[in-house]
């Protein structure tokens, strides 16, 4: 009987330890798969899905409706606090395990075996910790702490500025705004830049070098993709992105403020999308031969006029 309990004590320990191994080494090309960077005023509202396709999670603003708040992930923190959280369970589990094969006192001062407190406290960790990342994930495109400083004005504008809410008609009269100051403004060519400088993105967050890229990126939004390949780096990781197909790119928001043209374009793609330790070329996470499907918005600015983009935001579908 008490084998049992000790291989059973294992293989939770074991299968515990997968979950937060995989939930720490998660990277998806450029920027992680997160949502980060500025969309101006429309920076407290999710992005609307273009006039060809139906968002299901779209809903007309109502009056007197708290705008939706987009979540700014600040790099780190959450690879912080899981790797906190799983040193402090691997420490209790490392503890349970060691007494369990006879290296020290149980709970209690006995020695030998692992009693039943233990198991009850190792499953009560494991739906603990359960519970906690799922609701960080659900979390996510809720009211998390967003991971820039915000002043007064932002804040009013938030509470003040409902008309700001994307709406889906007003997409033809945001580009004519941007052709009024940019006549030669072309939206097939403008769709066409998006895509190379979505190639460009994640060659350069794979090789871990943003320096060829730096011109079409603000200055936040470099600093958030520079603290993450610099966590590849510290790690001995790379991300590798493979056999990327970009099936479609279409504007779906546009929009003039502070002197700033503003277009998000949404992005259809697949790519292979896996990450390698540095020195063995081990897989460490994703797969080499299941291709990922994914959609984001990607927001680019600029001084209104015929200035060049930059590429100031993304966000998942």
């Amino acid at each position: 009987m008490k084998r049992q309990i000790r291989v059973f004590a294992v293989v939770a320990a074991l299968l515990m330890t997968s979950l937060l191994v995989a939930e720490q080494s998660a990277q998806a090309r450029a920027g992680s798969g997160g949502s980060m960077g500025s969309r101006g005023s429309r920076s407290y509202s999710q992005p609307v899905a273009p006039p060809s396709r139906t968002s299901p999670s779209y809903a007309p603003s109502q009056p007197g409706a708290t705008p939706y708040q987009q979540p700014y992930r600040q790099p780190g923190m959450g690879s912080f606090g899981r790797g906190m959280l799983g040193g402090i369970a691997g420490g209790m589990l490392g503890g349970m395990l060691f007494r369990s094969l006879g290296f020290g006192g149980g709970y209690g001062g006995g020695g030998g075996g692992i009693g039943l407190f233990e198991i009850l406290l190792l499953a009560g960790i494991a739906y603990l910790i359960y519970r906690f990342l799922k609701k960080k994930r659900e979390d996510e495109g809720g009211n998390a702490q967003m991971g820039r400083v915000i002043n007064i004005n932002d804040y009013q504008g938030q509470e003040q500025n409902q008309s700001y809410l994307p709406q889906r008609d007003d997409l033809g009269e945001g580009l004519s705004h941007v052709r009024q100051m940019d006549p030669s403004f072309d939206e097939k060519r403008f769709n066409d830049n998006v895509m190379d400088i979505f190639f460009k993105i994640q060659g350069a967050w794979m090789n871990r070098d943003l320096s060829v890229v730096s011109g079409v990126l603000t200055e936040e939004m470099r600093g958030i993709m520079q603290k993450d390949i610099d966590a590849l780096i510290r790690d001995r990781r790379v991300n590798r992105l493979e056999n990327i197909a970009v099936r479609s790119v279409e504007i779906s928001e546009a929009w003039q403020e502070s002197g700033r043209d503003y277009l998000t374009a949404m992005i259809y793609a697949n790519l292979l999308d896996y990450t390698t330790d540095d020195s063995t070329g081990a897989v460490i996470s994703g797969s080499k031969t299941d291709p990922v499907k994914f959609e984001e918005y990607w927001t680019f600015t600029r001084p209104v006029g015929n200035n060049p983009w930059k590429l100031s935001a993304i966000n998942q579908a």
